[in-house]
């Protein structure tokens, strides 16, 4: 045991430099993971709120403006869409919120321009992924 314990002595500086590089070279690889991963929900979550506003100005246009080129609800369906795909590259509460604006839109989209509950139901399940989604690039690290 002696031997031993002398060997560890003599080697106590190769030892620690081991330990110490093993477990940087671990933080290292954790750290541009998260980074990654942090920089996918950020891209995720500015096209998302890029496609919430076209699909916010395709509700404002078909609604109150009755403008069936510009505002047609069909088009609509491309953004919902894009937003529900681009959600899953997000974080939760977004992603609970892609879901309530989808039924949102599936259920009012044909009122717009004639009901105006149905656009203040697609408003304000727009208005809440928008602010799910901010909460959620305000939380990254």
């Amino acid at each position: 045991m002696n031997k031993w314990s002398q060997q560890l002595g003599q080697h106590s500086v190769a030892i620690i430099s081991l330990v110490v590089a093993l477990s940087s070279l671990a933080y290292n690889t954790w750290r541009n993971e998260q980074t990654e991963a942090n920089r996918n929900v950020r891209a995720a979550g500015i096209e998302l709120l890029i496609a919430l506003g076209e699909l916010e100005r395709v509700t404002f246009l078909s609604h109150y403006d009755k403008d069936q080129v510009r505002g047609n609800p069909r088009s609509g369906w491309a953004y919902v869409l894009t937003i529900a795909d681009l959600a899953t590259l997000t974080d939760e509460p977004a992603i609970q919120s892609s879901h309530a604006l989808l039924a949102a839109w599936q259920a009012n989209w044909e009122g717009l321009g004639v009901d105006d509950a149905a656009a203040n139901s697609i408003s304000k399940t727009i208005d809440r992924q928008r602010t799910d989604m901010l909460a959620v690039l305000a939380a990254l690290d």
